[in-house]
Formats: structure tokens, sequence, C-alpha cells
């Protein structure tokens, strides 16, 4: 005689609760793993503004006119920051999203419009801004990209 509480197989209700905790685990780690990378994007954002800060201090500290750059950047800018001889940074980094987003370099003069780093025309002052996918506060309308407003931004001497 046959033992009724032997079977083989599995049924129906097992299985769908087996692919149910297998697809609620998969989808766990994909969220996990999506926030971490936005995580070290940004990580990687606020390291590139502090290097590129820190060259437009070097520069300015150097240049006779006590100017900053008066050169703007974004994506597609190549080189870096140099003044004659003297290169502060040779290469400026891009943002992760490069095609997206970029970072914002903004100087300004004493009036606070457009300046050409000249003895004449010296750039005092500067906005330099990147656009953190985990938030932030907005930096007003600098852009960071096409519709992308920045809003993670330094200043000189160490602003934020």
């Amino acid at each position: 005689m046959k033992n009724n509480f032997y079977r083989e197989g599995f049924t129906l209700i097992e299985i769908l609760v087996v692919a149910t905790i297998i697809v609620l685990l998969a989808t766990g780690t994909t969220i996990s793993y999506s926030g971490f990378s936005k995580q070290s994007r940004d990580s990687k954002r606020k390291a590139d503004l502090e290097q590129i800060r820190s060259a437009i201090e070097m520069y300015r500290s150097n240049n006779t006119n006590n100017s900053y750059p008066a050169t703007a950047m974004n994506c597609s800018s190549s080189g870096g920051i140099t003044e004659g001889t003297n290169t502060y940074l040779s290469t400026i980094p891009k943002d992760p999203k490069c095609t997206t987003q970029s970072y914002y370099y903004s100087p300004v003069d004493s009036a606070g419009g457009a300046c050409d780093g000249s003895a004449s025309d010296p750039c005092v002052n500067y906005t330099l801004g990147a656009k953190l996918e985990n938030g932030g506060t907005d930096c007003a309308t600098n852009s960071c990209g096409s519709g992308v407003n920045c809003n993670y931004c330094v200043g000189p001497y160490g602003q934020k």
C-alpha cells in the first residue's frame, strides 16, 4: 500500500512562494546597488570639485593680478588650468554623467559681472558647482547641463 504522505515534486503554491522570495531578493539587491552607484558618483563629484577648487586657488595665489581663471568649464572642456609655464591641473575632470550634465564654473568681477582676468578686469570671485544625484541645496540658477540646475556649489576659500 502506498503512503499518502509521500509525494514526489512540488506543488504549484510552493513554487510560487519560492519564486516570489527570489524576485523580492533580486529587487532589493538592485535597489541597493543603484543607491550605492549614486553615492559613489556623488563622492567622485565632490572630490573632483575640491581638486578643481584647489587648482583655482593656486592659480589665483600665483597670478600677478590676484585673479581667478576667466575660462568657463563644461563637459566638452579639454585641457587643464595653466598660466604661462605653470600647470595647476593638467586635465579638468568630467562629471561621471558627462553626456547629460557637467561641472559648472563661473568667475565674476568685483561688480558681479563677467570678467576677463586682466589687470583692469580681474576675476575676484567664482562659483563651482555640480548636480548631486542624492540631493543637495539649489545653487540659484547655475546650470550643470541642459535644464539641470546645480545643487552642490563651492566658492573661493572653501565657501559652500
